[in-house]
């Protein structure tokens, strides 16, 4: 059993960064793709970007190529995505994600949750 803790949201101007981090626990943590994903109110939970066990591999939903990346930290558990370029439509709540399988980009198919962190651009 994984569990996910998310921190790093908060308001930020349209232009500016943010970093999100997610602490892992209760598992291996290199035993899991990750993922990040976000959820804007009355809409559905949408996927972000995805990092491989060993971190080598990343994919990026295309709304965010070449704004966010993710990486990830095995020797300490967390995961991270630092978002630049931030728009006022990147506004929601973003989630963590956990599974053994790397790829998925439906939230339906994550084993792993944590509880969000919002996260809030002013235009």
């Amino acid at each position: 059993q994984v569990q996910l803790v998310e921190s790093g949201g908060g308001l930020v101007q349209a232009g500016g960064s943010l970093r999100l981090s997610c602490a892992a626990s209760g598992g291996i943590f290199r035993n899991y793709a990750m993922a990040w994903f976000r959820q804007a109110p009355g809409k559905e939970r949408e996927f972000v970007a995805a990092i491989t066990r060993g971190g080598y591999g990343r994919n990026f939903a295309t709304f965010v190529k070449g704004r966010f990346n993710i990486s990830r930290d095995n020797a300490k558990n967390t995961v991270s995505l630092q978002m630049s370029s931030l728009k006022p439509e990147d506004t929601a709540v973003y989630y963590c994600a956990a599974d053994p399988q790397y790829g998925l980009e439906n939230a339906g198919e994550y084993d792993y949750w944590g509880q969000g962190t919002q996260v809030t651009v002013s235009s």
